[in-house]
């Protein structure tokens, strides 16, 4: 049963009797799920997606081929069939940030020159700036707590800033994706300052991107009142955007990507609703979950390295005893890899050199103590079907903590970085697709006959079962 809440005062009863209503003649039997061989969520019974298109931006890679049988192997990604521990091996031995070479390789399919590279950054540092009175009039004026939504609707008030903005010629829509693509880190730390001024009352920060600064210096020091940062950090940081440019093109909010690209909608509303998608806590928002988890961890373990305490703590969170009692272990497995995510392993080992720079060694032997246990205990108490390991999530909240930025900005961060992908997908669909994405469902209802209105019953909730 549901029940009305204090603190939803719009909610009367009849509204929660009209949800219990919805929610018994909607629900679907299980087992009709085998029955009609229907891959819910896309996926089959192990997890594994159902192919629904061709891309070469990007490759997950989570099993090899021996024969018929597909066994589990380390994690790789590749961006235009380049892994990217190559490339990050590559900008860090080099001492130079890559993010801005990433979304070049991601949006024309090839690593640039230093002279086209230089042209690129050109480009996008032109295109850092606001129409004239945005800021005022559209991100001070209504301060938001969600920066989600706050991202959302600056993206979509764009659209009326734009003369072309219906126009979805291929040139057009490069530049609109160019735009936006400079403009995310601005949109979402100024979305933060002003919710920081005005809801938490904290001093009013306005700091301009500067054109030389590459993004991820760029957010560090409009974030920071005295718009200082290491190199560590900022290498750090661009690192994270990187690893979140791009993920195989089938995640959701690239597929949503395709979705509304397929219908001509116009850019502004295909990243508005990428970014609906991302906000969700099952995708963008889960390194928010790791983040608030190993919070009450810290509070219910009374000694970090004592791998019982740590061992009970997550057999709790598995029997929904623990945290928010939904029985998952937060950063721990993957839809895709099995063995490990690449992205993870990446960032751990950058994440122990930030833990000594800032003095939080004990911190990061506390998560890696986790990594080490949690499998062992999922593999204990669940059934599953392939392996467990830590996520990208489970590293990436920590980095960002590392670096203390406000939990307020993780997701947006994640986006600041995706939509390089989000916008090679755009145009990927708009070069090769000529159908609507429209997936198949098979109806299941009952036929029955139209009763007059006079004749009807009252439509009583069935009791759950």
């Amino acid at each position: 049963m549901y029940r009305s809440n204090n603190q939803y005062s719009k909610i009367t009863q009849d509204i929660v009797e009209l949800t219990e209503l919805a929610c018994n003649m909607s629900r679907i039997n299980q087992e009709l799920y085998e029955k009609y061989d229907v891959k819910r969520g896309l996926r089959d019974i192990n997890g594994k997606g159902v192919p629904t298109g061709l891309t070469e931006i990007s490759e997950i890679q989570a099993f090899i081929q021996d024969g018929d049988k597909s066994v589990p192997a380390e994690g790789k990604l590749f961006y235009r069939g380049i892994d990217v521990e190559q490339i990050i091996s590559g900008i860090i031995k080099e001492k130079r940030f890559g993010f801005e070479e990433v979304t070049y390789l991601l949006l024309y399919g090839t690593l640039p020159s230093e002279n086209q590279l230089k042209k690129f950054n050109k480009i996008l540092a032109g295109y850092r700036t606001l129409p004239t009175n945005f800021v005022r009039d559209v991100i001070m004026k209504a301060p938001n707590s969600d920066m989600m939504n706050m991202l959302m609707r600056s993206v979509l008030t764009l659209f009326a800033y734009d003369k072309n903005a219906n126009d979805i010629s291929l040139p057009n829509v490069m530049r609109q994706c160019l735009q936006l693509i400079a403009n995310f880190p601005v949109l979402s730390v100024y979305g933060y300052q002003a919710y920081s001024h005005y809801i938490k009352g904290n001093s009013l920060i306005i700091h301009k991107p500067k054109p030389e600064l590459s993004t991820a210096e760029n957010i560090l020091q409009m974030l920071r009142q005295d718009s200082k940062y290491t190199e560590t950090e900022a290498h750090i940081l661009d690192v994270a955007l990187i690893l979140h440019a791009e993920h195989g093109g089938g995640n959701n909010s690239t597929f949503t990507t395709h979705v509304v690209t397929s219908s001509g909608s116009d850019t502004y509303s295909t990243i508005a609703a990428a970014l609906s998608s991302l906000k969700g806590p099952k995708h963008g928002g889960a390194n928010i979950k790791v983040i608030q988890m190993f919070e009450d961890m810290k509070r219910n373990i009374s000694d970090w390295k004592n791998e019982r305490e740590v061992r009970e703590y997550l057999l709790a969170l598995l029997n929904k005893k623990a945290f928010d009692k939904a029985g998952l272990i937060y950063g721990m497995g993957h839809a895709v890899y099995s063995l490990s995510d690449p992205r993870a392993n990446i960032l751990k080992s950058f994440v122990k050199k930030l833990s000594e720079e800032k003095g939080l060694e004990e911190e990061f032997q506390f998560y890696s103590m986790v990594e080490k246990l949690a499998p062992e205990v999922i593999a204990e108490e669940r059934k599953i079907y392939k392996g467990v390991s830590a996520n990208v999530d489970f590293y990436s909240g920590l980095v960002y903590h590392m670096l203390g930025l406000p939990l307020e900005l993780f997701t947006p961060i994640f986006a600041i970085a995706r939509i390089s992908g989000w916008s090679a997908h755009r145009l990927e669909e708009l070069i090769n697709g000529s159908k609507i994405i429209r997936p198949a469902y098979i109806s299941v209802a009952k036929r029955q006959d139209y009763i007059p209105l006079a004749d009807r019953a009252d439509s009583t909730p069935k009791p759950e079962v």
